[in-house]
């Protein structure tokens, strides 16, 4: 086992590298080395994590960083935009994961199922201490749906501080037991809680009828409340009068390079994410992984086969449109370059096309002019998005048609 100063030379040394298991495996080290024992104290962000495996007797739990004081950034991807691979992998590292096997059924049922309840109803950090079952193991986990964390181990016994702070409008939603879960999280959606929080709240079984409450496994839990809020937006956008110029919005984060075009039109909307080898989902190709998924007005009745990271930016850009009380077709052009060495959670999707939605946009009066721009900014050529976009092709042929008619009728 390497000491302390060892883990802190690798790391030095680590900084220009480009290899994630190294990345995960010294941060986790770092974390290992800060804990004595079968045992650990420190103050959840608050943060839990709810299992999927084994559904649906699963591993519900805390997370805890060796830390005390304010560590509530660690669990607020709201957070997190602006900081690095690096600094995201070492925050999240740091969170040691509780686990104990439970029914999801089981949410009124339980002294650990109650922990996980009280963490998830806090709004600021939690003391708490955990010993387990035997030494928390280097098992990190990352992908494209839930955040990254640490060590984890089976627990023993979990403590939390008495009078844990709770976030009033969370709590009241909890007591409503006649409150659907759609509604709770609507109903917090409007009064300005965060997603994140809202998520911690659906996993951790807080809402819904009473007979109905359950845990929800968190990568799951994201995705619904994503995809709830996405959908409670666009009922109202698809009445909006629609906009009157094309707009392309921009951002560039963690090797990420995001570009948000919105075309005059009825609701529709894709995204199309382009990976280039050696990332997280391209690893062994020596060419460009291109996958899409995309809606016409009436939306999707199937998942999509992109995952979470659709239903994330949609809710983005469903927070615009709702704001400028405008609808529109609109196309997420998305290349994760080799700086992109590991999935860090679909936050990276939601949180960075919002913030490119805060940028001062881009606007031109044809199609082909934003393209023209889009393809200054992106790598692939915009033949290659027409090929991998259904929406790409559709605009465009309408838009065409239109073109032809009046000719026509000249």
């Amino acid at each position: 086992m390497f000491g302390e100063p060892a883990v802190k030379r690798s790391l030095v040394v680590y900084e220009n590298m480009r290899n994630p298991t190294l990345m995960k495996y010294f941060y986790g080290l770092k974390t290992i080395n800060r804990i004595s024992g079968d045992s650990i104290e420190g103050a959840s962000p608050p943060e839990i994590f709810i299992g999927s495996f084994g559904y649906p007797k699963v591993y519900i739990g805390p997370m805890v960083p060796p830390d005390f004081g304010d560590t509530s950034v660690l669990g607020v991807p709201e957070r997190w935009v602006g900081k690095s691979m690096n600094e995201i992998v070492e925050m999240r590292s740091r969170l040691v994961r509780g686990m104990y096997r439970t029914n999801v059924r089981n949410v009124e049922n339980g002294r650990f199922e109650d922990f996980v309840k009280e963490l998830a109803l806090a709004d600021r950090h939690v003391d708490s201490s955990l010993s387990f079952s035997k030494r928390p193991e280097l098992r990190l986990v990352f992908d494209d749906n839930s955040q990254p964390f640490g060590p984890s181990a089976k627990m023993k016994a979990m403590m939390i501080e008495e009078n844990v702070h709770v976030n009033k409008e969370v709590e009241s939603a909890h007591s409503d037991m006649s409150m659907g879960a759609r509604e709770a999280m609507i109903e917090l959606y409007e009064k300005g809680t965060l997603v994140s929080a809202i998520q911690k709240g659906l996993s951790a079984g807080l809402f819904g009828i009473g007979k109905n409450r359950k845990f929800v496994p968190t990568r799951w839990g994201i995705t619904a409340v994503d995809d709830t809020l996405g959908r409670f937006l666009l009922s109202s956008i698809r009445s909006y009068d629609q906009i009157d110029s094309f707009a392309i919005y921009e951002y560039y984060a963690l090797d990420n390079r995001w570009i948000v075009l919105m075309m005059p039109g009825a609701w529709s909307y894709e995204l199309v994410e382009a990976w280039y080898p050696n990332t997280s989902w391209n690893r062994d190709s020596s060419d460009i992984s291109i996958y899409s998924s995309y809606e016409f007005f009436d939306g999707r009745s199937k998942y999509a086969e992109i995952g979470g990271c659709y239903y994330a930016a949609r809710l983005a850009v469903s927070e615009l449109l709702k704001k400028e009380e405008k609808q529109a077709s609109v196309v997420i052009l998305r290349e994760a370059h080799p700086g992109y060495i590991m999935p860090v959670g679909v936050w990276n999707v939601r949180e960075h096309v919002r913030e490119a939605l805060k940028q001062q946009p881009k606007t031109f009066n044809t199609l082909k002019k934003a393209l023209d721009y889009a393809e200054t900014k992106l790598d692939i050529s915009v033949p290659v998005w027409m090929k991998n976009s259904t929406l790409l092709r559709y605009n465009y042929s309408q838009r065409k048609l239109v073109v032809e008619g009046s000719k026509a009728m000249q």
